[in-house]
């Protein structure tokens, strides 16, 4: 029995063909416009280039955040000042004790390479999701939001308790992956077409 695509409507209006519609959605057949992918492939593309240019900045010091003398390649330390300066939240001991470190240094900078990469390409998305959450939420707890002042009494400048910047990008990170949003205007297809990925499906 053939299978009709009818015509999606929304609100009466004719929009677009379901099988359209489908064009860039997973293998399991689940819908998702042709303009959304775009948005979603947008939104994957951006936060890679977060991720991307705070390795470089920090990697060159190109005088945005990281001034030229303190660029890794200088001999300046990637974590020293953003660990160094945890002044709030129950994990300051434990954060000093990082800073400067070289394995925090090269763990923190392979992250921001690794994740802003496969973003920016659109493969081993879940890899990228996982890595990323766990990144930013050792961010998060970093600056405890949660804290109205500093151990010093000094106010914390929070303003939220739970949701900031740290929080929306690891959704923006699950969601790219969730979607498959490197099959559009990403390597994504290619990517999970490779035999390794199809016998390890967790690096899709």
């Amino acid at each position: 029995m053939a299978i009709v695509h009818e015509p999606v409507r929304v609100n009466g209006s004719l929009q677009f063909s379901a099988h359209r519609a489908a064009e860039t959605a997973a293998p399991h057949g689940a819908v998702m416009t042709t303009h959304a992918a775009k948005v979603l492939a947008t939104l994957r593309v951006a936060l890679g280039f977060v991720f991307l240019w705070a390795f470089l900045d920090k990697t060159f010091g190109f005088g945005y955040a990281t001034p030229s003398a303190k660029a890794w390649i200088h001999g300046g330390s990637p974590t020293m000042g953003f660990l160094k300066g945890v002044e709030v939240g129950p994990f300051q001991a434990a954060f000093h004790s990082w800073a400067g470190t070289g394995w925090a240094n090269w763990l923190f900078m392979l992250g921001l390479l690794g994740i802003g990469l496969a973003l920016i390409l659109g493969v081993a998305l879940r890899a990228a999701a996982v890595s990323g959450t766990l990144l930013l939420v050792l961010m998060w707890a970093a600056e405890w939001p949660l804290a109205r002042h500093t151990a010093a009494g000094a106010p914390s400048m929070s303003t939220n308790p739970l949701i900031d910047y740290h929080i929306l990008y690891a959704f923006g990170l699950i969601a790219a992956a969730v979607t498959y949003a490197g099959n559009t205007w990403g390597f994504g297809r290619i990517w999970a077409e490779l035999p390794f990925i199809q016998r390890n499906h967790w690096l899709l």
